[in-house]
């Protein structure tokens, strides 16, 4: 991309670990906003998202942060952060709705344009309703790999993003004929490390649904043929549907798209800095980034 016209153009990375990694955003807003010449002009933090454990509304993954809701939503206050509650557990019933611990989120977070990332459209009227400050994204969990559906969930005005199936990621073609405000909705799953041919997605979050439920189930058994390994990132980066910066600045970008989603909760938070330093830091300042987060000269690896 020409750098003159660069500046046109800005992404909203969406990072994870709301509730999971806040001790370690209470290291990085303070860097990331103190020190913008350490990190790529051209992007932003959109929002972080999460959810605490024990949250019945969750799904996607099993939520783990234990640090109290009320330390986070005034950190992400103190920086103008955007926090997205992830409630988006698909196996919802009526009788969940009057969950307590959730509610109670709902209010603390009410304020402040914020949002919740959803699966459930019980839920989602539930909410509209109830808590009209959100505003509401559509999850991945839906794994929307039909452009066809894809572009009728963005014309859904319930949504103001919709984060469709990371297999969709380099359609271009069909992509490009998307409306811009279709175009602006699109929220794109950046480093996924997924089988892309798996075709037990929506069955493997469901499974996470059902024990974030309390419900008796057995393991989902992950077909991939590399799932021994777990996730990693190089070999993320190998995925067809993986987006790299390079792809972010020359190709999505230029055709309007601006909203990407770093996936990463269940993971730890030296994986989640790597994530921030490759998407978006200046390699020349990598070295003083892992310095203020973790790195000195007393540090043993082994």
């Amino acid at each position: 991309m020409n750098t003159e016209n660069s500046k046109n153009y800005i992404a909203h990375f969406h990072l994870p670990g709301l509730f999971e990694f806040y001790e370690f955003y209470r290291v990085f807003l303070p860097l990331f906003f103190e020190h913008r010449e350490y990190f790529y002009d051209w992007c932003g933090i959109g929002s972080i998202y999460g959810a605490p454990a024990d949250c019945i509304w969750g799904g996607g993954r099993v939520g783990f942060g234990d640090n109290s809701a009320g330390e986070v939503t005034a950190l992400m206050e103190e920086y103008d952060v955007s926090a997205r509650l992830t409630f988006s557990n698909s196996l919802l019933r009526p009788e969940h709705l009057t969950d307590r611990k959730c509610n109670a989120l709902c209010n603390l977070f009410r304020k402040g344009g914020n949002g919740i990332i959803l699966h459930s459209d019980l839920l989602l009227r539930f909410l509209r309703e109830r808590y009209p400050e959100f505003y509401f994204v559509s999850s991945t969990t839906k794994v929307i790999t039909d452009f066809g559906a894809l572009r009728a969930e963005l014309n859904r005005e319930e949504f103001s993003y919709v984060v469709p199936d990371f297999r969709l990621n380099r359609n271009f073609s069909k992509l490009n004929t998307l409306s811009d405000a279709q175009k602006t909705k699109a929220e794109f799953l950046c480093n996924e490390c997924c089988w892309f041919g798996c075709t037990a997605r929506k069955e493997c979050y469901e499974n996470v649904s059902r024990k974030v439920l309390g419900e008796p189930c057995q393991d989902h058994v992950c077909a991939s043929p590399t799932a021994s390994e777990g996730y990693v990132f190089s070999k993320a980066m190998q995925n067809p549907g993986f987006i790299s910066v390079n792809d972010i600045q020359n190709i999505y970008l230029p055709m309007g798209f601006s909203e990407f989603k770093i996936e990463g909760r269940s993971f730890g938070s030296a994986l989640i800095l790597e994530f921030i330093l490759y998407y978006m830091t200046r390699p020349e300042y990598h070295l003083q980034v892992r310095e203020a987060i973790y790195l000195d000269s007393s540090l043993d690896l082994f």
